[in-house]
């Protein structure tokens, strides 16, 4: 059996994983204080924190936090959306990042251009930023916030016809995937990444 430790920075995330565990065995670690601490940068201090804390753990450990992927990556942890950006580079572009947090943009597009990188590819990526719609799931209204990036997805695919594929870069907007009126492949980094970790469908 598989004994994975999650980095969370919301609550909300707890169920939405164990629904996605299969067989493995899921250790939660919640801090919220690290995505609101890390909206204006990492400094010193968090990031000794976050290395701390993820270098005590024994066994893999998951950042769902796309935010806090690259220090967490640094500092030994798996980067859930690595395996999605892996999926959506194979696919190739161009591609379709959808955001609902600046400070994920720039880690986002880093990751997929490293995963076009060891594919040899050139990476063709556009960006949605959707930050007006983060406060609804800040809020707890999640039907409403993944109906809106739907919205938002569906009109921006409409307007730009050669998309081969959207990825949906935090965790939090997974439950939009399944909204979004489009013919083309839409990647929500929970279920890839916990495929590919445990082997749960």
């Amino acid at each position: 059996m598989v004994d994975l430790t999650l980095i969370h920075t919301a609550e909300v995330h707890v169920a939405s994983f164990d629904a996605l565990a299969g067989a493995a065995k899921l250790h939660h670690i919640v801090r919220p204080d690290w995505l609101e601490q890390a909206q204006d940068g990492i400094d010193d201090a968090l990031r000794q924190e976050i290395t701390a804390e993820i270098q005590r753990l024994t066994g893999p450990v998951l950042c769902t936090c796309t935010t806090l992927g690259e220090l967490a990556e640094s500092a030994g942890a798996t980067r859930l959306d690595w395996p999605m950006m892996q999926a959506a580079a194979q696919i190739g572009g161009p591609v379709l990042i959808a955001y609902c947090l600046e400070s994920t943009r720039a880690p986002s597009t880093a990751l997929l251009e490293r995963a076009f990188s060891d594919l040899g590819k050139s990476a063709e990526i556009s960006t949605l930023p959707l930050t007006g719609l983060w406060s609804h799931f800040t809020a707890g209204d999640t039907d409403l916030f993944h109906k809106q990036i739907a919205t938002w997805v569906s009109t921006s695919l409409a307007l730009v016809a050669d998309t081969s594929c959207v990825v949906l870069a935090q965790a939090s907007m997974a439950g939009a995937a399944a909204l979004i009126e489009t013919e083309i492949p839409v990647l929500a980094s929970p279920a890839i990444a916990m495929q590919n970790l445990t082997g749960a469908d």
